[in-house]
């Protein structure tokens, strides 16, 4: 057989070069502009530069934090390596924790000028080619890894019957320090406890409620304060239904937010808009398309309204109602969490993309 170096040989300089111009495919995560309107980023794939997982390998990435040193703390579900402290610029700081093997949740409380970390285990964990369930828990550690306490279980403070599943997905916290924990795989109740842990009362669920109030896959949650400490509410995600769901901070629902097309995970708010990562995408005809497209992201106004899709379908309107969005760019791979950064930046955290590490979106409008 004759070797590819002598047949390019025999080919000339000029048609060898024609011969290996396909090989050079262009990377459809490099040099790539997602987004709409006011909200487009430049793709920067390799955030993580390569050769930094030698020493801090990664399953999943699920959520992310900034904290006020500018350091991002990110939880993921690797056996050795749940903790991930990354710089700003890409560069893995540190990474440590193996008491959280379904490690989901991360969220960042301020207590008296310290900060904090809420990390959620979901029970759902990986081990080799098999999947568990077991109980999942919450608990409350400083920033060098250090518990402060553990959340009760449901059950033992009469809020659950022995049957019920507890399979916490995220956390937020609320101005006066109350925690509400949402069960997004297990029973998909809120709970709520006030700042010391100790149990105050639940709400929502998926059954015996109306369907347009219920809470289906309670994947996320979050304080929303833009109209004010005293008018703050919780939204909460209904992945399954494609939306969030707007409560008091006392459970009452107030109002829904569709996001059709998308099984949005946590909301996100900075500033005005709510970010948030898109697992899968539902759309009835992208659902049919080749390899199942899935994986992007979602930015909201302060009314609700869907203003961009980076990776996804750009948002049109009609008659009020969204049309349904999909995935329309080969960017992200189930998109889980969006971390903005105090520049306008955004990380994107990945679930099930191939034991790659976050992508960083720089934004150019």
């Amino acid at each position: 057989m004759i070797s590819r170096r002598h047949f390019l040989a025999g080919l000339g300089t000029a048609a060898a070069a024609t011969w290996v111009q396909p090989l050079r495919a262009a990377d459809p995560k490099k040099d790539t502009i997602v987004g709409h309107g006011a909200h487009r980023y430049k793709v920067i794939k390799d955030w993580v530069a390569p050769g930094q997982g030698r020493h801090h390998p990664i399953l999943n990435c699920h959520e992310m934090v900034q904290v006020k040193d500018g350091r991002l703390f990110m939880i993921g579900d690797h056996w050795d390596n749940q903790m991930l402290i990354f710089k700003p610029d890409g560069t893995i700081l540190d990474s440590w924790g193996s008491v959280w093997p379904g490690g989901h949740g991360l969220t960042l409380s301020h207590e008296n000028g310290a900060e904090f970390l809420f990390v959620t285990d979901s029970g759902l964990w990986k081990s080799g080619n098999g999947g568990y369930r077991q109980t999942g828990r919450v608990t409350k550690i400083d920033l060098s890894g250090r518990e402060i306490f553990s959340l009760s279980h449901p059950m033992s403070v009469g809020a659950y019957e022995p049957a019920m599943m507890f399979n916490p997905t995220e956390t937020a916290i609320a101005p006066n320090g109350d925690i509400y924990v949402v069960d997004g795989y297990g029973s998909n109740y809120v709970l709520r406890y006030d700042r010391n842990g100790k149990f105050i009362a639940r709400f929502g669920g998926k059954d015996g409620v109306p369907e347009t109030e219920r809470l289906n896959n309670a994947h996320g949650i979050a304080i929303d304060l833009r109209q004010g400490v005293d008018r703050a509410t919780l939204l909460v995600t209904s992945r399954a239904d494609l939306c969030f769901r707007r409560f008091t901070l006392d459970g009452k629902y107030l109002e829904t937010l569709p996001v059709p097309g998308c099984m949005v995970c946590r909301p996100v708010i900075s500033g005005q808009e709510l970010y948030a990562g898109v697992c899968w995408s539902k759309d009835p005809v992208a659902s049919k398309l080749p390899g199942n497209p899935s994986g992007f992201t979602v930015i909201l106004d302060a009314s609700g309204k869907v203003i961009s899709a980076p990776g996804g379908t750009a948002p049109v309107y009609q008659d009020g109602k969204l049309i349904p969005l999909n995935r329309d760019q080969p960017v992200f791979d189930h998109g889980h969490d969006v971390c903005v950064l105090t520049n306008g930046d955004l990380i994107v955290c990945q679930w099930n993309a191939f034991q790659t590490y976050p992508i960083k979106l720089e934004r150019i409008g």
